[in-house]
């Protein structure tokens, strides 16, 4: 499978539809789940990687409160869909709160997962992580990965 990654800017129109690049549905196949990401952008996932992420779920212990509250959380929001004709995606009206899509968005490929921010909240982001960046890589990586 294909690495998903890149950044683009589209806007989502007044019905709550948003273009995904063609060579992101490409790789993503014709039918996907979107759901409530973290730091409040949206997550896509083809359906293979979405099973991955849910067999995953569900070992955690349902014994434990976290557990039980992220998979709530993570699971209520999703939905499965399709693109439609012009390479759109229909985003629900809780999931367009959720990550404060009002026009212009990104974007983004993260690996096995397509990610989707406000333009406002993805520049916000951007700023305050990218002072950070080779501080995150030295602690996640310990020297271990070559750039």
């Amino acid at each position: 499978m294909a690495t998903l990654m890149g950044e683009y800017h589209h806007s989502i129109d007044d019905k709550g539809r948003l273009i995904i690049p063609a060579k992101f549905r490409e790789i993503i196949g014709s039918s996907f789940v979107v759901t409530r990401g973290l730091e409040g952008c949206l997550f896509l996932y083809s359906q293979l990687d979405w099973q991955k992420v849910v067999d995953q779920l569900n070992t955690l212990p349902f014994t434990k409160k976290d557990a039980r509250n992220f998979s709530r959380f993570f699971l209520s929001g999703a939905i499965n869909s399709e693109f439609d004709k012009q390479g759109r995606i229909s985003i629900t009206s809780s999931l367009k709160e959720y990550a404060g899509l009002t026009k212009d968005c990104v974007v983004i490929g993260v690996g096995d997962r397509l990610e989707i921010w406000s333009e406002d909240a993805w520049q916000k982001f951007f700023q305050e992580s990218q002072e950070d960046f080779s501080d995150i890589a030295e602690h996640l990586f310990d020297g271990n990965l070559d750039l």
